[in-house]
């Protein structure tokens, strides 16, 4: 019961062995227990919503936009839309060229735009 108390009140001197079994477990615990116990901070999946604009700061005032494919309707040109959207964002931006982003079958998915201030 002595040992024990001694050990979980840390009375022995640093170099001891009692002191270095007691770093030795610590650090085991450390290292150790993520793989045997899941806490479950893993990384989260994009939780962007459907049809919603992603952003990317390229450089100073260098900016790229990720538009989805649903936000671009029949009639008006692309141009014109893709623009209308950017700068409901941002504000007045210049465009200065997209990118159709297609599925491996050849759905266009969404345009990748960049644009500066």
């Amino acid at each position: 019961m002595k040992l024990l108390r001694s050990y979980f009140f840390w009375t022995y001197e640093r170099g001891s062995l009692h002191y270095d079994v007691m770093v030795t477990l610590i650090l085991a615990f450390i290292f150790l227990t993520p793989r045997i116990w899941n806490y479950g901070d893993h990384p989260q999946p994009d939780k962007s919503a459907r049809g919603n604009v992603l952003v990317n700061v390229d450089g100073p005032g260098q900016l790229s936009y990720e538009v989805p494919a649903s936000r671009i309707q029949p009639g008006d040109t692309v141009d014109k839309q893709l623009e209308q959207s950017i700068q409901a964002i941002s504000g007045p931006v210049t465009m200065d060229r997209y990118q159709v982003l297609q599925e491996p079958r050849g759905k266009v998915t969404g345009y990748r735009v960049w644009a500066h201030r």
